[in-house]
């Protein structure tokens, strides 16, 4: 599907046109602010918050319970800042990976969820798409 280059908080970053032109049917609501689009090639795809920023548009409970994970990407995005002053260029740098697999495994365990941590091969799978090299 095609993909508007501007995010935000609306439904612009999915073409909801061509997702629908795509579907054989009207879209399932198979769960609250869950549509599965059963497309003419045989697969499905669902859709969720109709295509908005999820944690924004589906977010439940408090919001300060909601944005945590934000608040704590920010607080240790700004240490990580101060702790290499002068390192960095100017300009936009995304979250260091450890700071994010590190927020979302306390996210996890302060909800009670176990994850399985990555094999050796499923970590180095993670980066086959960046260069651009066929899966193993």
């Amino acid at each position: 599907m095609p993909c508007s280059p501007t995010p935000g908080h609306f439904d612009v970053e999915i073409d909801l046109d061509a997702l629908r032109a795509a579907g054989r049917e009207d879209p399932e609501q198979v769960r609250p602010l869950v549509e599965r689009y059963d497309l003419s090639d045989g697969r499905s795809l669902n859709l969720l918050a109709r295509g908005r920023v999820v944690n924004l548009a589906a977010a439940e409970g408090h919001p300060a319970a909601v944005m945590d994970i934000s608040f704590a990407l920010q607080a240790l995005c700004i240490e990580e800042l101060v702790a290499r002053a002068g390192e960095l260029e100017p300009g936009v740098h995304p979250v260091p990976n450890a700071i994010d697999r590190e927020v979302a495994r306390l996210k996890l365990a302060a909800l009670g969820v176990e994850i399985d941590a990555l094999t050796p091969a499923q970590e180095e799978y993670l980066d086959v798409w960046r260069g651009g090299q066929a899966a193993p």
